[in-house]
């Protein structure tokens, strides 16, 4: 529980870390390297923690307090020195170039991502729910149902939620990966290195052609750098995007001055004379030359070190059921680090988004504080947005529900729209838009959740967009009078 201080207090705080009364109780006075205090009741039990500081981990707290339930009883540790925020901002807006209106905190605290709140630190503090930044979770006893930090402050909880999401894949430092100027990004710490690196950057590499080598080397096309995007891949999104409608987008970066290099392996970074990187060196022996390199190769659940609770050895993460419990009783897990049963497809899986993070986290929090029984019912969502900087020549945005099975029908020449159909035994599996409307963004979840019968060929004939959803929206309709 948080408690309001006094001008004395606040100033012996900032002499020293120290412990008071207050109505009572014991207090134990904590001070960040950011100057920002806190207080928390000592020794008392924590009723709910939510380990984490990510998007999860917001959304789980408005619920809460939307339950009555976060005042007095709710603690959230993080490892961050802010409350938590939404992520897809570090690889989008928050690299914007400074003439560009990038973001910046507390501008994306959750929930804006969702058109909720905006919860600030005082946000938190006005609830009545207890922060403790900079202190990550090192151990837990399951038995004794206490947490130990890494500053040694024990938390004994009733309920525990872990929402501690993915930790970025590395490069082996024998290979070059922790060479100054080589940058990895899953928090605000990581975004402002980068931004420092790109002020001075002439020559920009971003390994990896998923979700955040996009993102990123959108970003840096905005900086007016040389820019390479290098991947193994044949070809950008693999685990999504069709080999047609990939290399829409990759002629899309090629026409905003980004190089792209598909199919190439990386045998190792190289240092300049000074030990800063310098080059990137290819599988065949080539070389890329580089001063600010960025890896984007994947993440990891951050399991640890929660590894008893119970891990699945299949996709990875904290194994839960559909109302996020593991094995453990009191104990659930949300957002990224969560292997957990995809009802519609009936498969485990985990998702590593910000639409699931959001929603896993509300869903745990309902069935954790009401009668609440039914199974969390996932439909995949996934989207992107890339050269929004101000004075882009062309925007993108493009969503995709449901499941990247079957066959596909591709329409539209992107210009500025194209669709994508997936076709599994003549139902409709899952569909990509880019540059839709509201109105057609709003159609493709129904969609996908409802997989209607569709005539392939009619929508191979579709002469637009708009006409082969349409035709989408009529099986739809078809579906329903049957």
């Amino acid at each position: 529980c948080l408690v309001s201080l006094s001008i004395t207090d606040f100033y012996f705080m900032i002499v020293r870390n120290s412990s008071k009364t207050h109505n009572g109780h014991d207090i134990q006075l904590l001070v960040t390297e950011a100057g920002r205090c806190y207080a928390a009741f000592a020794n008392e039990n924590r009723e709910y923690v939510i380990v984490g500081g990510g998007n999860s981990a917001g959304y789980a707290a408005r619920t809460f307090v939307e339950h009555g339930m976060a005042d007095g009883r709710l603690c959230i540790v993080t490892k961050e020195p802010y409350a938590p925020y939404e992520r897809p901002a570090l690889t989008k807006a928050y690299l914007f170039p400074p003439d560009k209106k990038p973001a910046r905190l507390p501008g994306f605290h959750t929930c804006v991502g969702s058109g909720g709140e905006r919860q600030t630190p005082e946000w938190y503090k006005e609830n009545g729910i207890e922060m403790l930044y900079e202190d990550p979770v090192k151990d837990i006893d399951i038995e004794k149902q206490t947490l130990t930090t890494i500053s040694g402050k024990l938390l004994k909880y009733g309920s525990l939620i872990i929402a501690t999401g993915c930790t970025a894949s590395r490069f082996p430092e024998k290979i070059g990966g922790n060479l100054p100027g080589v940058h990895y990004i899953r928090n605000v710490a990581d975004a402002d290195a980068l931004i420092l690196s790109l002020q001075k950057a002439k020559k920009v590499v971003v390994v990896g052609g998923g979700y955040i080598g996009m993102e990123v080397a959108a970003a840096a096309a905005g900086w007016k750098l040389d820019t390479t995007i290098i991947f193994p891949e044949d070809h950008l999104l693999k685990r999504l995007f069709t080999p047609s409608l990939a290399r829409r987008y990759e002629e899309l970066y090629q026409k905003n001055g980004v190089k792209v290099l598909k199919g190439a392996s990386i045998k190792n970074l190289e240092a300049g004379s000074n030990g800063h990187v310098a080059a990137v060196k290819l599988g065949d022996g080539s070389t890329v030359e580089a001063d600010t390199v960025i890896i984007g190769i994947g993440a990891k659940p951050a399991v640890s070190p929660f590894e008893r609770v119970g891990l699945n050895t299949d996709v990875g993460g904290i194994q839960v059921d559909g109302l996020f419990r593991t094995s453990t009783p009191g104990i659930f897990a949300v957002g990224d680090v969560a292997a957990f049963p995809l009802k519609i497809y009936n498969r485990i899986t985990r998702v590593e988004h910000v639409d699931h993070a959001r929603r896993s986290a509300q869903h745990c929090v309902k069935a954790l504080l009401s009668a609440q029984t039914h199974m969390y019912d996932y439909l995949p969502h996934f989207y992107s947005r890339v050269f929004e900087y101000e004075g882009s020549p062309r925007k993108v945005w493009w969503q995709f529900f449901g499941d990247n099975v079957g066959e596909t029908v591709e329409i539209g020449n992107f210009d500025p729209k194209i669709a994508t159909f997936w076709i599994e035994s003549g139902k409709l599996k899952g569909v990509l838009l880019e540059s839709g409307s509201p109105e057609e963004f709003q159609l493709l979840p129904k969609l996908a959740r409802s997989q209607p019968l569709i005539d392939k060929a009619k929508l191979q004939n579709a002469s637009s967009v708009e006409e082969a959803l349409e035709i989408a929206r009529g099986s739809l309709q078809g579906e329903a009078a049957v």
